[in-house]
C-alpha cells in the first residue's frame, strides 16, 4: 500500500510543470512587439505636407562698369596751345574762303589786290600750322572758333549795309578785314610766346613767321586806307549818287562757318 501511494503523488507535479511553461512562439511574439520600434512615417508624404513653395529670387540689376578715362600725359598749359592752336587753325581755314569775296567786294584796285595777295598768304599759314602739328606729333584739326565766325557775319552785315561800287564800302571791308586780323595776331602773339615757354623753338619760330605776316597786313589795310579811301568816302553822298559798273550785280555772301572742312572738333 505505501509503494502505490508514492506514485499517485508524483503525477501531478508533471502536469503542473506543463500548463505552467507557456506556449515558446507565443511568448517570442510578445516579446517582439516590446522591441520592435514604430514605423516612422512615409518621407514622401511627410515632405509633400510640410515642403513650402519656392519663392522666386528677384535678381538685382548690376550696372554696367564704365570705363576709365584714359589718363593724358599732356599738362595743362599743354593742352590749352593744343586747343588755341586748333582754334586759330579753323580761322585760317575760314579766311582762305572768305578773303578772295572780300576781295571781290572791294571797289578799289589796291584793296582787291591786297585781299588777293593776303588769301595766297593764308594758304602758306595754314600749311605753316599743320607743321606745328606734326612737329608735336599730333593730328591737325581744327576746332570751331567762335570769335571768327562772329567776325565773318559782321564783314557780310557791313558789305549788305553799304552800296556796292562805294569807297565807303571799301572803309567798312576794311575795319571788317582788321578786326580779324587783330584776332589772329593776339592769337598767334600768344602761341609763340606759350611755345618758347614749353621749350619748342622750332614751332616758336613757325609761329613767329605768321604772327610778322599779320602784322604786316595790318598795317597794309592802314596805308590803304589813309592814302585815299578813307577822305574819297567822305565826299561821298547818299546811295543814289553811287555808280558804275561795280554797282551792278549781287554781292557774294560769306561763309561764317568755312573753316569747318569735316575734320573739325566737336
Amino acid at each position: 500500500m505505501a509503494k502505490a501511494t508514492g506514485k499517485k503523488a508524483a503525477a501531478p507535479k508533471k502536469a503542473a510543470a506543463k500548463k505552467a511553461a507557456p506556449p515558446k512562439k507565443a511568448a517570442a511574439k510578445k516579446a517582439a512587439a516590446k522591441v520592435a520600434p514604430k514605423k516612422a512615417p512615409a518621407k514622401k508624404a511627410a515632405a509633400k505636407k510640410t515642403a513650402a513653395p519656392a519663392k522666386k529670387v528677384a535678381m538685382k540689376k548690376i550696372a554696367p562698369v564704365k570705363k576709365a578715362a584714359p589718363v593724358s600725359d599732356e599738362t595743362m598749359l599743354q593742352t590749352l596751345f593744343l586747343d588755341s592752336l586748333k582754334d586759330i587753325y579753323y580761322a585760317e581755314k575760314s579766311g582762305v574762303k572768305a578773303l578772295p569775296k572780300l576781295a571781290k567786294a572791294a571797289t578799289s584796285e589796291q584793296l582787291r589786290g591786297a585781299f588777293e595777295q593776303h588769301s595766297q598768304q593764308t594758304n602758306g599759314q595754314v600749311q605753316r600750322l599743320e607743321q606745328v602739328f606734326e612737329i608735336l606729333g599730333k593730328k591737325a584739326q581744327g576746332k570751331k572758333c567762335e570769335a571768327i565766325e562772329g567776325l565773318i557775319r559782321e564783314a557780310d552785315s557791313m558789305i549788305k549795309d553799304t552800296k556796292k561800287g562805294s569807297m565807303t564800302r571799301d572803309v567798312a571791308l576794311i575795319m571788317a578785314s582788321q578786326k580779324m586780323e587783330h584776332y589772329e595776331i593776339a592769337s598767334y602773339g600768344s602761341l609763340a610766346t606759350l611755345a618758347a615757354q614749353m621749350g619748342e623753338s622750332q614751332v616758336k619760330e613757325l609761329l613767329g613767321q605768321t604772327l610778322q605776316e599779320e602784322k604786316d597786313t595790318d598795317m597794309l589795310l592802314t596805308q590803304i586806307a589813309e592814302s585815299n579811301i578813307n577822305q574819297e568816302a567822305e565826299a561821298e553822298g547818299g546811295e543814289s549818287e553811287v555808280s558804275g559798273e561795280q554797282s551792278e550785280g549781287k554781292d557774294e555772301k560769306l561763309d561764317a562757318e568755312a573753316g569747318d572742312d569735316g575734320n573739325t572738333e566737336d
